[in-house]
C-alpha cells in the first residue's frame, strides 16, 4: 500500500451535496483493512514524537481515523460536533461553510492548558470547520495545537486560513477536478 493506491481507494461523487461540488468519500478507505492500517500508521509514524495528549476528532469522519490514532498515541479523544449532541456544557464556535452556516461544539471539560492537541477531520476544501475548531480549541489554553486530514483540496487554499504557526499535515493531495 503507498499513497497513490490510497487515493484510488477513494470514491468521488459529483454534485454532492449539491450542484458543482465534486465529493470525497473516505468511507471507502475505512472499510478496506489495508488502507485503514496504511492511514493508522502513517498518522502514527507522523506523530509519534510530538507529545499529543488528546486528539479531537471533527464530527463525523473525524471520528474514525480520530479514534484509531488516539489509541496508538496513548492520547485521549474529544469529540467536536454540530449543536445539540453533547449533553454538558460546551464551549463553540460559528462558522461559514461552502453553502451556508454552522457551528462546531466542545465540552468545556474536555480540555486543559497541559494538553497538546491534535485536530482531524477527513477532507480540507475550504478549512471552515476545522478554522472553527481551532479557535474554540485555542481557547482552551493549550500547549500546541497540530492539524491533520486524510485528504486536501489544493485548488480551494484551505490551509491559508490556518495561522502560520499551526503544523498541517495531510495524507493526500488532490485538485478540485481530479
Amino acid at each position: 500500500m503507498n499513497k497513490k493506491e490510497l487515493l484510488e481507494n477513494v470514491r468521488t461523487i459529483p454534485d454532492f451535496p449539491i450542484k458543482g461540488i465534486l465529493f470525497y468519500d473516505v468511507t471507502t478507505l475505512f472499510k478496506n483493512a489495508e488502507c485503514l492500517k496504511y492511514m493508522v500508521d502513517d498518522l502514527y509514524d507522523y506523530y509519534k514524537d510530538k507529545g499529543i495528549t488528546k486528539v479531537v476528532g471533527i464530527e463525523s469522519r473525524g471520528f474514525v481515523l480520530g479514534g484509531a490514532i488516539a489509541e496508538k498515541l496513548n492520547a485521549g479523544l474529544i469529540m467536536a460536533r454540530k449543536p445539540g449532541k453533547l449533553p454538558a456544557e460546551i464551549m463553540e464556535e460559528t462558522y461559514d461553510k461552502e453553502y451556508g452556516k454552522d457551528t462546531i461544539q466542545i465540552h468545556k471539560d474536555a480540555l486543559s492548558k497541559d494538553d497538546v492537541v491534535l485536530l482531524h477531520d477527513d477532507l480540507l476544501a475550504t478549512g471552515g470547520t476545522m478554522a472553527a475548531c481551532e479557535r474554540v480549541v485555542k481557547q482552551f489554553g493549550v500547549k500546541k495545537i497540530y492539524v491533520n486530514f486524510i485528504i486536501e483540496i489544493e485548488d480551494l487554499k484551505g490551509r491559508e486560513i490556518f495561522p502560520k504557526d499551526i503544523d498541517i499535515h495531510t495524507l493526500l493531495s488532490v485538485h478540485e477536478h481530479n
